[in-house]
């Protein structure tokens, strides 16, 4: 059980609502399966920038399975929105440059 201390701890340090985090903890014959629950206002926190703080808990998480022989794996539960359709994802907010043909032709040699 050292792998949901470790995330526990972890998660709870992240988070400004250490109170809502809920790990739940299965083991089956692919391993351990860790789920993370957080409140939906704090999933940006544990997701990170494109991934990179989850990836760096699941790579952690591994690491502790190593030590201890067996495959740890995190999945982060993501609540559907109401209706059961997850909110559309924005477009980013860097802008678009619109370009035109001549300025490819520039650019060909």
């Amino acid at each position: 059980m050292q792998d949901k201390e470790f995330l526990e701890t972890v998660v709870k340090a992240l988070v400004d609502k250490p109170e809502d985090v809920v790990i739940e903890r299965n083991i089956d014959e692919r391993g351990v399966l860790l789920t993370l629950k957080v409140n939906p206002e704090e999933m940006g926190k544990i997701i990170g920038k494109q991934g990179q703080t989850a990836r760096a808990l699941r790579t952690l998480l591994r690491i502790i399975g190593n030590k201890n022989n067996s495959y740890v794996n995190l999945k982060v539960y993501e609540p559907e929105k109401e209706g059961g359709v997850r909110a559309p994802r924005t477009e980013s907010s860097t802008p678009r440059v619109e370009s035109n043909d001549s300025d490819v032709d520039d650019l060909k040699l």
